[in-house]
């Protein structure tokens, strides 16, 4: 079943309102947004080399595992820098050079990039935080947050006990979930199928080459301090991406809409994208180089073609215009937003909603 929103036309009329007037309004400097994107590569480029090589050079075993866990954290900021814009077609001229781009930042975390890609464009976009629709939502029974889930005796722990469960996601994710997804994948032409499976494999293979094989062949550490620091690596890794993630979406004032039998959402596309999602450091240039523009979850969802480059200026404009129609923005502070994630948490693991509604 597709799911459909309401065809409100205030909202609609509101949308191109604003987008008219960013394009009015805005100059949209390409050379300038390639520069940004140039100097961050090489930015964290370069940190990502740096540590790599420090892999095969520290004797340590505690330095060789702060190391390990430290270019774990780089490579997911690049992802966070790169990955959004790249999978939106949002920086090349070119779809192959962005298509390019993505499968190589997603490889370097060992996620297989096309998996996350369907699903984040042709569900996540589309109909953020609704049951059945968005498969952000499907991550783990041990976690609720939708008022309209089933609500079960420990989820009265769940703000307590969250962290603990996130810290094992990226390594559930790349080593668990994508073989599943992967088994769950429906190719009818049995090239492409081929092509999926081959890529995917190859993609794994090269992972586990670089981040295992080679420290065990050439770095001055056993196997076991590998594998400890691959392990703490992943911890850090899962905890600051589905913080990050979750806070984008998963905060107290967080809306979730539902649909009916036949799929028709309450909401309108544009009230939901909204109302559904959570700023941290809108305006700040800072936030937005560190953490590539998902502080800047509204722009991002209302225009996924626009690189983050450009959002904090597009939020003076769009935060304006929706505060002029009565529409005040979810923004919080970065630990401010962990806080009021783990509020969401209590709230939820305590209030059964599902029967109230």
């Amino acid at each position: 079943m597709k799911a459909k929103h309401l065809n409100i036309p205030e909202d609609k009329a509101l949308y191109n309102s604003i987008l008219k007037e960013i394009n009015d309004t805005i100059v949209l400097d390409k050379k300038k947004a390639n520069l940004y994107f140039l100097f961050k590569f090489v930015f964290y480029g370069s940190l990502s080399i740096v540590s790599y090589a420090l892999l095969f050079v520290i004797e340590n075993p505690f330095l060789f595992l702060l190391n390990f866990v430290l270019f774990g954290f780089i490579a997911v900021l690049l992802c966070f820098n790169f990955a959004h814009d790249f999978s939106h077609h949002a920086i090349f001229k070119r779809p192959y050079w962005d298509n390019l781009g993505f499968e190589f930042i997603y490889t370097l975390v060992g996620a297989h990039p096309e998996a996350w890609k369907g699903r984040h464009l042709n569900s996540h976009h589309f109909a953020p935080n609704v049951e059945h629709f968005d498969t952000d939502l499907a991550i783990t029974g041990l976690i609720r947050v939708l008022p309209t889930s089933n609500l079960k005796w420990y989820h009265k722990y769940q703000h307590i006990y969250a962290l603990f469960a996130y810290s094992t996601y990226s390594f559930y994710w790349v080593c668990i979930k994508d073989f599943i997804v992967l088994s769950q994948s429906k190719h009818k032409d049995g090239v492409t199928k081929l092509k999926y499976y081959l890529v995917f494999y190859i993609l794994k293979l090269f992972y586990v080459f670089y981040l295992l094989i080679l420290p065990l062949l050439f770095s001055h550490q056993s196997g076991l301090v590998i594998f400890i620091s691959f392990l703490a690596m992943h911890f850090v890794q899962s905890i600051y991406t589905l913080l990050t993630f979750f806070i984008t979406h998963h905060v107290a004032e967080s809306n979730y809409p539902v649909a009916d039998g036949n799929g028709l959402i309450n909401t309108s596309w544009f009230k939901n994208q909204i109302n559904s999602s959570n700023n941290f450091y809108p305006f700040s240039q800072i936030g937005n180089f560190i953490f590539g523009g998902v502080n800047n979850h509204i722009a991002h969802h209302l225009f996924p073609h626009i690189s983050h480059y450009h959002y904090p200026e597009i939020n003076v404009l769009l935060f304006r215009r929706l505060k002029e129609n009565g529409i005040t923005p979810s923004v919080t502070s970065y630990f401010g937003g962990i806080l009021s994630h783990l509020r969401l948490l209590k709230k939820m693991g305590n209030t059964d909603m599902k029967n109230a509604l």
